[in-house]
């Protein structure tokens, strides 16, 4: 099944489907002005992707589109395949398994890394829990970048490993305390 978008006059929102999951959203392509600012927040929050240097976010924002979420709207659904990687720009994402929630991201943070890690479906559910701005970068662009720029998929990878890495220590103290993690 190939990509299809349609436009829903109705919400005003571009729908993108990838066959297995729809992405709904507001979608534009990222301004210059909003690069800069997106450039900036990624390389100065606390999740964020770091080992990436400022060519390479530049890359990615530039295959980047951006999307708004409102309330409630889910970027990722558990068990489905969007074939989409999000990072986040603003807002709040609360990260649910099986009913169960067990983070939330923010700013600076990605959404949807493990389904692309295993080229599968989501293992966890992300809902907006107020308006979110993502930019959404389809797994096919990133691994055409990751092919043009091999030394940008290793920092990438490396920079995924260390946030996954830091995810879970999270959620091993959270476990070993007896608090719950969000």
């Amino acid at each position: 099944v190939g990509n299809r978008r349609s436009n829903s006059p109705a919400q005003g929102k571009l729908i993108f489907s990838t066959g297995c999951a729809e992405i709904r959203g507001a979608m534009h392509k990222v301004s210059s002005a909003d690069q800069e600012q997106l450039i900036q927040l990624w390389q100065s929050a606390k999740n964020r992707l770091q080992y990436l240097t400022q060519n390479d976010l530049v890359l990615i924002a530039d295959k980047a589109k951006q999307l708004t979420f409102k309330k409630g709207e889910r970027l990722v659904e558990q068990g489905k395949q969007a074939k989409v990687l999000y990072l986040l720009g603003t807002g709040k994402v609360s990260v649910v398994v099986s009913g169960t929630q067990i983070a939330q991201i923010g700013p600076g943070e990605t959404c949807g890394e493990m389904g692309f890690l295993e080229d599968s479906v989501a293992s966890a559910t992300a809902t907006a829990e107020q308006e979110v701005k993502a930019y959404a970068i389809e797994w096919p662009a990133l691994h055409d970048l990751f092919e043009l720029f091999p030394h940008l998929a290793s920092r990438f990878y490396r920079s995924l490993a260390l946030n996954l890495s830091r995810r879970l220590r999270e959620q091993i103290v959270s476990k070993q305390s007896g608090k719950k993690t969000p």
